[in-house]
């Protein structure tokens, strides 16, 4: 009886789950690697979910890499613009917007951004297959920078490494664990897997993070992961939070259709 006694004095108390502040709503948008067509129809559902939730300050985050790999990254970007002068849009830089960027200006960054799809990036903005081919890096350089709005380009070295939401820190790969958040590298916050996935004790914030493809919403004790490989999958995954509440909306291509699924996630 006294054993019991003592194990329900020293139990450590439970914490409140993660919140975003009241009256706010957040939708974090997982990589969309070109995938335009997923980010359209999940665009418009998280538009229509926004409506029938009823008033909020609602915040859209982009995890990042909205470019490489998928078809069509040219489309992703100005649909991310366009979206961004309708409602509250916050771009997070990725690891393959920042290989994109300086990919302008350095040809090794170039060839080896062209090898982890960039090379679908490139051809996106009309440049033809055959010219492309035929290419030489310098010339490349030169036919993207013609391509390439500025305004594009402008757009993706606006965005920020990190942003935090009441308990939520949202950033596109992760953190050091254990290294305040003030004292985080980019390069951290861009590129970053292990330690930072395999890290079991509580950061300073909840992480909300993309970056690492996983085949469902990859939820730990102190973090969760939403790059669900949109590229390759035909899945593309919106995490959305109010107050303590967690839920998804996700844009799933099957034969040629897609199609909205929703779910709740475990707080």
């Amino acid at each position: 009886m006294f054993a019991s006694l003592r194990n329900i004095f020293n139990a450590r108390p439970v914490a409140p789950p993660p919140a975003v502040p009241d009256g706010t709503r957040y939708y974090a948008v997982g990589d969309i690697h070109g995938r335009c067509d997923l980010f359209e129809a999940l665009a418009d559902a998280i538009d229509e979910d926004d409506r029938r939730a009823g008033p909020a300050r609602t915040t859209v985050v982009l995890l990042g890499d909205l470019v490489d790999r998928g078809p069509d990254s040219a489309g992703v970007i100005a649909r991310a613009r366009r979206w961004g002068d309708e409602r509250k849009v916050e771009l997070l830089v990725g690891n393959h917007e920042e290989m994109f960027l300086d990919s302008f200006e350095d040809t090794g960054i170039l060839r080896h951004f062209l090898r982890h799809g960039g090379r679908q990036t490139v051809l996106s903005y009309g440049i033809p297959q055959q010219v492309y081919d035929e290419a030489t890096l310098e010339e490349l350089q030169e036919l993207m920078a013609a391509r390439v709005p500025r305004e594009d380009r402008a757009y993706l070295a606006a965005g920020r490494d990190y942003l935090v939401a009441g308990d939520y820190l949202f950033v596109h790969a992760g953190i050091a664990p254990d290294v305040a958040l003030d004292q985080q590298s980019s390069h951290h916050m861009r590129w970053i897997r292990e330690p930072f996935l395999d890290h079991a004790d509580p950061h300073e914030h909840f992480v909300v993070h993309g970056h690492t493809i996983t085949d469902g919403i990859d939820g730990r004790i102190n973090r969760v992961g939403i790059d669900t490989g949109a590229y390759r999958s035909g899945r593309l995954t919106a995490l959305v939070l109010e107050g303590t509440e967690r839920r998804t909306i996700q844009a799933v291509e099957t034969d040629g259709t897609i199609a909205i699924e929703t779910g709740a996630v475990a707080a």
